[in-house]
């Protein structure tokens, strides 16, 4: 039985990089892919490329492919993630934002997720401008305490654990990606499986990349995100984050060559 994969996209006045991702996720090989469309209110021509997509998607110029979407003012990126995850019809759900680096990646992503019957499955990921590699994230599997957590633009989870678990609290500015995941994760009763592959090039940019302002305030919610979930040491655990993202930085130059 093939699995519906809903991918989720939120936008607000990000025309041209909403139009590169949507060509992604229309070129993807998969045979079931769902996309739910949540944008706020956009004003720089970002609808009216919504309403084209969807109007070719509907007419059947890419089979296999849906659409479902909305344009309202939300509360932030978080609640139209959630607005996005009450559409889903989905057996599997990803957030998805930015690029793909093959026509093949959410076929890996499924491959790899019925493996072992896992829960989920994640990537490694790059920040990159333009072809440029600016952020390696590799993320071998290791404990939260030692700063690990999979790149969240790569995660794709059974709609299951967001049913168990429950959706982003909007009440996080920048790090309610990172606070679900160490709520799903501490758990130990999400099984999940690493793909150690580059399969998504995430666009720079966001709430959580806006300079050391928005790195400090990405920070400080990171640290309450662990308190609020009882991790020990959560100090440390900040400490050693830190050290991992320096360290992603200083490996993108031997990325270069990969790409």
């Amino acid at each position: 039985m093939i699995e519906k994969v809903s991918l989720i996209m939120t936008t607000y006045n990000c025309r041209e990089h909403f139009k590169i991702s949507i060509e992604n996720a229309l070129k993807q090989d998969y045979p079931c892919i769902e996309l739910i469309i949540v944008d706020s209110k956009s004003t720089d021509g970002t609808l009216e490329l919504i309403k084209e997509y969807s109007a070719k998607i509907e007419d059947g110029e890419y089979p296999g492919k849906s659409v479902k979407w909305v344009s309202e003012k939300d509360n932030g990126i978080y609640d139209g993630m959630n607005k996005g995850i009450r559409m889903a019809s989905g057996d599997v759900i990803a957030v998805f934002n930015d690029e793909f680096t093959t026509t093949r990646a959410i076929s890996i992503f499924i491959n790899a997720l019925n493996k072992g019957n896992f829960d989920g499955v994640y990537s490694d990921l790059i920040y990159a401008n333009g072809i440029e590699c600016k952020r390696y994230w590799h993320m071998p599997p290791a404990s939260i305490i030692s700063g690990w957590l999979p790149a969240h633009p790569t995660m794709y989870l059974r709609k299951s654990v967001y049913d168990e678990f429950g959706l982003y609290k909007t009440e996080y500015r920048s790090s309610s990606d990172y606070e679900f995941m160490l709520r799903i994760l501490k758990s130990k009763k999400v099984k999940m499986n690493y793909i150690p592959k580059v399969l998504i090039r995430m666009f720079i940019g966001g709430t959580s990349s806006e300079g050391m302002k928005g790195y400090i305030r990405n920070t400080k919610e990171a640290y309450r995100a662990l308190r609020e979930n009882r991790i020990p040491f959560p100090l440390i655990t900040i400490f050693c984050r830190i050290i991992r993202t320096l360290r992603q930085y200083r490996l993108s130059k031997y990325y270069k060559e990969e790409m």
